[in-house]
């Protein structure tokens, strides 16, 4: 497993049912990225060697997982999951605490250690959205709340949209992870995502890693959008 480095902050969201195309797509970002991103479409296809294939591309690979259910359910998963070596290993922060720490004392028992961080709010939820599911807050404040929790329960970070970033980062700190999905390049299509950012705007609100999917793969030349987007984050992280 290679390690995470803030050098290099966009995973590229593998979302594909297709080996071959995620490793033709992995191999052609590789010197442009710092990692991939495998989700519930990739690992429900293809299971625990799909993963042991991105991870042998050298690349960190955080498998977005989510999982949420009880304690004791959670770090069994964790187990089976994390010697898998994958550098980063989601569950959701709505699971509550003790889901969570359970999460983390699975993931220490492993080897590799991954990295457990925890989703707040998805990204395809407004208000309005939240509201349907019984919670009365903001999305921000609800992040915020959540973005404590995981981190009093021991994680190592967690996802939030980019609109989020600033609140999560006055709130827990600079040691926290941020992870950011919701990233678009100015004048890309929003797609399904509701609270979004340029990949240089989140930088600059302090995220530590994009996670950036259908404007790097959906694009004619992967590669060459993978490099313009690594090229507006790292001038981003110079101003």
């Amino acid at each position: 497993m290679s390690g995470l480095s803030s050098a290099h902050p966009v995973f590229v969201a593998l979302d594909t049912t297709s080996r071959e195309k995620a490793l033709a797509i992995a191999n052609a970002v590789a010197p442009h990225v710092g990692g991939l991103k495998v989700g519930l479409e990739f690992i429900s296809a293809l299971g625990p060697d799909g993963i042991r294939a991105m991870v042998a591309t050298g690349l960190p690979v955080f498998a977005d997982v989510k999982f949420h259910d009880i304690p004791n359910t959670v770090a069994g998963a964790v187990r089976a999951l994390a010697p898998l070596g994958p550098a980063i290993i989601d569950v959701h922060a709505a699971g509550g605490s003790a889901m969570m720490r359970a999460a983390r004392d699975a993931a220490a028992e492993t080897t590799p250690r991954a990295k457990i961080i925890a989703v707040t709010v998805l990204t395809s939820l407004d208000s309005p959205g939240l509201a349907e599911t019984g919670v009365a807050a903001s999305p921000l404040d609800q992040v915020v709340r959540l973005a404590r929790l995981a981190q009093g329960a021991g994680l190592d970070g967690v996802v939030c949209s980019p609109l989020e970033i600033a609140a999560v980062r006055k709130a827990c700190g600079p040691g926290f992870l941020i992870v950011t999905p919701g990233v678009r390049p100015a004048g890309a299509a929003l797609g399904d995502q509701q609270r979004v950012m340029t990949p240089g705007e989140a930088i600059s609100a302090g995220a530590d890693f994009l996670v950036v999917g259908r404007p790097i793969t959906g694009a004619s030349d992967p590669a060459a959008a993978a490099r313009a987007i690594a090229a507006e984050c790292a001038h981003a992280a110079l101003s």
